[in-house]
């Protein structure tokens, strides 16, 4: 007999020598008048007996058929074989047609070896935060380095933006490595899709925060510090990952189920995934969203032209014009067209805009001047921190590979399909 099997006969033991009313027992075992009236009358017949459930040690009505158990089996052996529990029952159903439970799969799972209850340790205790009541009032920015493609491309940096309130997807996009450029882009898809947030809340990564401490010059601010700036939007630094956690707990189930739908429809390249990505947050969004506590958003509009919102968010820096009216930017050499001589404008300081696609938007006292490049000169090349040094030993890598067939084939023989040449029409 179970626990509460026990402390039912000891109630209705008292019942029957009278030391409880039948009123009393029911309301001690939380039944009805007529249900203590059964337990007696089969506690009289059978003793203890009477009272053990009587579906014990049978199979459940509910227990799937043996046929079906094993087509799940077979699924979650060949197709599903990383996937959890959660996930998997999901798409048995979306995919096969099978509506099974989670935990009924992950009974199966450990039945053939597929799951194993991970070990928990002692985690430090962080004091929990309340969800921000509106949409829009923070949202969470953060890259996440990964082997997104399961060696079908390189790897390569999830951006993601989330919603404090919500749990929503604002806005997602893979890059090479983690950079302001990275960051810059997705958030020009964010202020186009739901306007400017009040605030961004972000690790202390370079990108968002001066980290040298002895910086004398400069203006105290990253170049992602000063579009945010310049859209009035707030920047917040968090002083360890568990504190902004929701970004934090996003990246790990993203690398488990966006890398899973990833593979399920054969996705092999950054731009197939990019393009994929869309689809994904709204089936995310559809998923795992809550309602904020306050409806009202909290996001301010951008009213002017995609153009104005490129011009702010690109980066600034200000070049002093030579007498021959040329400058040097970025390692080029740029000369100023102009009409008439330009003498006026010998020595003088013109704002260059730097476009997160690269293109260059120089201004004189508010008019836009027109270059031409006419040489180059060498640039040192940036320096790398824990976030890119990947990416910079894989074209290292690469370029290596590249050379060593270069050396192999003799010259004049790299025709069309030899040695690793490429065939016309195929990348050509």
């Amino acid at each position: 007999m179970s626990k509460a099997e026990r402390e039912r006969a000891f109630v209705v033991r008292q019942c029957v020598d009278g030391a409880l009313c039948q009123r009393e027992a029911g309301e001690r075992l939380g039944i009805g008048v007529r249900q203590v009236k059964r337990l007696v009358r089969n506690w009289r017949r059978d003793g203890d007996a009477g009272l053990v459930s009587r579906q014990r040690g049978r199979p459940s009505h509910r227990r799937l058929s043996e046929a079906l158990r094993s087509r799940i089996g077979v699924l979650l052996s060949e197709t599903y074989a990383d996937f959890g529990p959660t996930l998997a029952a999901e798409k048995l159903l979306e995919r096969d047609g099978i509506k099974v439970s989670a935990e009924t799969v992950r009974q199966i799972q450990m039945d053939r070896g597929l799951w194993r209850p991970k070990r928990r340790r002692a985690k430090r205790v962080f004091q929990l935060r309340d969800r921000r009541p509106r949409f829009g009032e923070l949202i969470q920015i953060d890259g996440s380095p990964h082997d997104w493609f399961e060696g079908r491309a390189p790897r390569c940096t999830l951006i993601v933006f989330i919603d404090d309130a919500t749990g929503q997807l604002t806005a997602m996009r893979f890059a090479p490595v983690e950079s302001c450029k990275a960051y810059l882009e997705t958030l020009r898809e964010h202020v186009l899709a739901h306007g400017m947030p009040l605030a961004f809340y972000s690790d202390r990564h370079g990108i968002f925060r001066v980290n040298a401490k002895d910086a004398a010059s400069g203006d105290g601010k990253t170049e992602f510090g000063r579009v945010a700036e310049r859209l009035e939007i707030g920047l917040i630094n968090a002083l360890t990952p568990q504190a902004k956690g929701r970004v934090e707990r996003a990246n790990q189930t993203l690398q488990d189920r966006l890398v899973k739908e990833m593979r399920l429809r054969g996705i092999c390249s950054m731009a197939e995934g990019q393009a994929f990505l869309a689809e994904f947050m709204r089936l995310w969004n559809t998923r795992f969203v809550v309602e904020p506590r306050d409806p009202r958003s909290a996001h301010r509009p951008w009213t002017k032209t995609t153009d104005e919102l490129d011009l702010a968010l690109a980066s600034r820096e200000e070049r002093t014009l030579s007498k021959s009216l040329t400058f040097s930017y970025g390692g080029t050499k740029y000369c100023v067209n102009t009409r008439g001589p330009g003498t006026a404008m010998r020595g003088g300081k013109v704002l260059v805009h730097r476009l997160i696609d690269g293109r260059l938007h120089v201004t004189y006292k508010d008019r836009v001047l027109l270059l031409t490049a006419y040489g180059t000169y060498p640039v040192a090349d940036p320096a790398a921190d824990e976030k890119t040094l990947d990416a910079r030993v894989e074209a290292i890598i690469a370029a290596r590979e590249t050379a060593q067939t270069m050396v192999s084939c003799p010259a004049g023989s790299l025709k069309p399909g030899a040695c690793g040449a490429p065939l016309r029409g195929f990348g050509a």
